[in-house]
């Protein structure tokens, strides 16, 4: 009711204001005017105006029953006796506002909205209810809206978010928050916002002119609490009574910063690890907390002190920022059983504004108990090297390992050689010691070196098994003659005729030294040793003669200095070969001893080229005799024709009636013309056609002349002067065809009784036919 009132006195004022503000339209003729005097002494008059009139204001949001009355319009030509019609026109004339043509009265039939316009421009005119003219000219005037408080202030958001440091000092900013008010800022207090906080106090604050939200508590902690609420309002009128308001809700989130130091939940923890845990494996994981987060709670651990200092290490996992704790070197349950190390934790990110909080370091102790589990025997050696000679007689040991048990029982073991490495069953090792014997005698120049695995096991838990490497090395005996190191074959021609050396697959130590010799002596032929593990085969005699005796074959001693010695003998071919005067071989073969003495190798390869040539002379004149007997194809002088391919085809028997025929150039009228050879496929750009023969060219001669014609003038002719000539069969047979392709669609007129007749043998055909035709 008292909006309602008040709203009422506010229209009262608006109307009392719109009335004073109009002056008299219309003045009498015997109205005083003002005068003046010009220069030359005539008196002037003001000219009288015919519409006067200010702007006419309405109030928006206007709700009583009758239509708001704007104004009265009235021209001095109006007597009041009804001649004068007043026409109004422009924005909303005719349907948001009315004027009476006669008063000249203005009423808005609508309830008007400032927020969706704010001022509307009109025109009017008086014109002659007898003439119809205009009496005077066209004015316009505006009608303004005038603006109530009806519009609430709105945020641009309904939920803002924020966040601002923790620890931040009182008044830092955090977020601005900014409404709109529809009304109209200019006119009143109906757009003048005043912004307050309606929760979220103690901690934030808002400036009531800006919307700036701050910090209104000192040293907010995120580890205590990290969301907060805030509720804005904002409220019009200058956050008078009676105003309209609106709010938002502001979300603040404190951020954060490394004022935490991590700290242990425990001065001690313990871990355990089994003695055989691989060198690297995780013994266990121990945790600070810090109360920060992201990269302020960033930890790094470290092993600061403890008697397990070179037996652990520890690392930090980034994702869970544990220390996780790993073995470093073997443990030994039997040598030691617990260790002790002292394990520092920091941080790695520090703010110095914090380090007053405290140390953002933390200390704890890890004792780490070692657990013992049932190990497997261990050899005394990672690896044995055994050496043997290679005449040791079957059955005698070689060599000898030992394991044993490590653990506090010390259970027994026994031996075993792995079979997979001792396939031929050379060794056998004793199962209770260890002892290892040559089962076959070893030989080096077949083997140098023997490799086996020797098995240990628990005989009380056959599980427990470990493995060594055994090398047997087989050195050398003197067991090998030298021979030869090559095969030699040489030819006499002068006194020196080969150096020969030995090899010998003994190693003695002190090296090979040979010694070569004749097992006999030989009247032809001596050895000469050059002390260096060669010899010389020189000749005893000249005038070697390959008629007599082609090949002479030299038994040559060969032995070694070694214990006990060894001595081989071994056969040096040597061949008598011809050579010239300057002692170089002219020939060695077998062959070249049935030649005459007189010819020479070069000799023998004229005659060699001469015969091939003359076989190549003959093989030429036999195909060019061959050539020339091959008769011609044309037989007669009367056939006419330039160039004539010829096919030279065995053909397709009786299939084949493509041949060429002579006669189809004597009878041109029974030529087909779509046929072509079917063992020729023509390669054509254009598709082949050919005309059939024209009844004139019934004359050999004349024919060709119009295949000519043809030809030339066919995009598919061949690119050269040719005559392609295609055959025929003929016109065909004066039995015509036996096909029954063409045949009556039906064998009605047909009589098939005489089959009958034709004998058993064709019985079957006759009853088909005969039965057929009865049906």
């Amino acid at each position: 009711m008292m909006n309602r009132f008040f709203l009422r006195l506010v229209l009262l004022f608006l109307l009392l204001t719109s009335l004073l503000a109009l002056s008299p339209m219309q003045r009498k003729d015997g109205d005083l005017r003002p005068t003046s005097v010009s220069g030359d002494g005539k008196i002037l008059r003001r000219a009288k105006r015919g519409w006067m009139w200010n702007q006419f204001y309405l109030m928006e949001e206007y709700t009583a029953s009758e239509y708001q009355y704007v104004g009265k319009l009235h021209s001095n030509m109006d007597r009041g006796d009804g001649t004068v019609r007043y026409i109004l026109t422009g924005e909303g004339a005719g349907t948001i506002f009315q004027i009476d043509e006669k008063s000249g009265d203005l009423h808005a039939t609508k309830k008007l909205d400032r927020e969706e316009k704010a001022f509307y421009t009109l025109r009017v005119k008086a014109v002659s209810t007898r003439t119809n003219r205009s009496l005077e000219p066209e004015t316009e005037f505006v009608i303004k809206i005038h603006d109530i408080n009806d519009n609430e202030p709105k945020f641009s958001k309904a939920i803002y978010t924020a966040s601002v440091p923790e620890m931040s000092s009182v008044g830092t900013s955090v977020l601005e928050v900014t409404a709109m008010d529809a009304d109209d800022a200019s006119y009143g207090n109906s757009a003048k916002l005043v912004y307050s906080i309606l929760q979220g106090q103690p901690y934030f604050s808002v400036e009531p002119d800006t919307g700036w939200i701050k910090i209104a508590l000192p040293d907010m902690d995120r580890e205590v609490r990290e969301q907060y609420q805030v509720v804005i309002q904002a409220k019009d009128m200058a956050g008078q009574m009676g105003g309209l308001s609106g709010t938002t809700t502001v979300n603040i989130s404190l951020t954060d910063v490394n004022d935490s130091p991590p700290r242990f939940s425990y001065s001690s923890y313990q871990l355990s690890a089994l003695e055989s845990a691989q060198i690297g494996s995780v013994v266990g994981r121990i945790k600070a907390k810090d109360g920060d987060e992201g990269e302020n709670a960033d930890m790094e651990y470290d092993i600061v002190d403890g008697d397990g200092r070179d037996i652990f290490s520890i690392y930090t996992d980034r994702i869970t920022q544990e220390g996780v704790v790993t073995l470093k070197k073997k443990l030994d349950y039997e040598q030691q059983r617990v260790y002790t190390v002292k394990v520092e934790v920091c941080n790695t990110n520090v703010d110095p504004r914090f380090l007053s909080f405290g140390p953002f370091k933390d200390t704890a102790t890890v004792k780490i108990l070692t657990q013992d589990v049932d190990e497997p025997p261990v050899f005394s050696q990672s690896q044995y090297v055994i050496e043997v000679q290679e005449d040791t007689l079957k059955g005698m040991v070689i060599g000898r390992v030992t394991a044993w048990d490590p653990d506090s029982t010390h259970h027994p073991v026994k031996y075993s050689i792995d079979k997979h490495t001792n396939r031929d069953r050379f060794f056998h090792i004793d199962v209770s010691d260890g002892s290892i014997t040559a089962l076959q005698s070893l030989d080096r120049e077949s083997s140098k070196w023997h490799n086996i695995s020797v098995l240990a096991t628990e005989i009380n838990n056959p599980q427990q098994m470990s493995r060594a490497p055994v090398l047997i090395k087989v050195l050398d005996v003197n067991d090998n003659a030298p021979e030869f190191a090559m095969y030699y074959e040489t030819f006499v021609c002068e006194n020196l005729i080969q150096t020969i050396s030995a090899t010998d697959m003994d190693e003695p130590l002190d090296g090979h030294k040979f010694m070569f010799s004749l097992s006999f002596s030989n009247p032809n032929f001596t050895v000469l040793d050059n002390e260096d593990n060669t010899a010389r085969i020189l000749t005893r005699r000249s005038g070697f003669n390959r008629h007599e005796l082609s090949a002479y074959y030299l038994p040559v001693v060969i032995s070694d200095n070694d214990y006990p010695a060894q001595t081989s003998t071994s056969t040096l071919t040597i061949r008598v070969c011809g050579c010239d005067r300057s002692g170089n071989m002219r020939s060695c073969s077998v062959e070249a001893l049935v030649l005459p003495a007189g010819l020479s190798t070069g000799a023998l390869v004229a005659v060699l080229l001469c015969i091939i040539l003359l076989l190549m002379i003959v093989v030429l004149f036999s195909a060019l005799k061959k050539q020339r007997r091959k008769k011609t194809l044309i037989m007669s002088k009367e056939d006419v024709r330039d160039n004539v391919v010829s096919y030279n085809d065995e053909g397709g028997g009786e299939e084949d009636t493509q041949a060429f025929d002579i006669g189809t150039l004597r009878h041109p009228e029974t030529m087909e013309s779509s046929k072509q050879r079917r063992d020729i496929i023509p390669e054509m750009l254009f598709s082949y056609h050919r005309p059939s023969p024209t009844a004139e060219c019934t004359d050999v001669r004349d024919f060709i002349n119009c295949r000519l014609e043809e030809n030339n003038a066919d995009p598919s002719a061949p690119p050269y002067d040719s005559l392609a000539t295609y055959a025929f069969e003929g016109s065909g047979s004066i039995a015509e065809s036996l096909s029954s392709l063409e045949s009556s669609a039906t064998d009605g007129d047909h009589e098939y009784e005489f089959l009958s007749s034709w004998g058993p043998q064709f019985k079957k055909l006759a009853d088909m036919y005969i039965g057929k035709d009865n049906c």
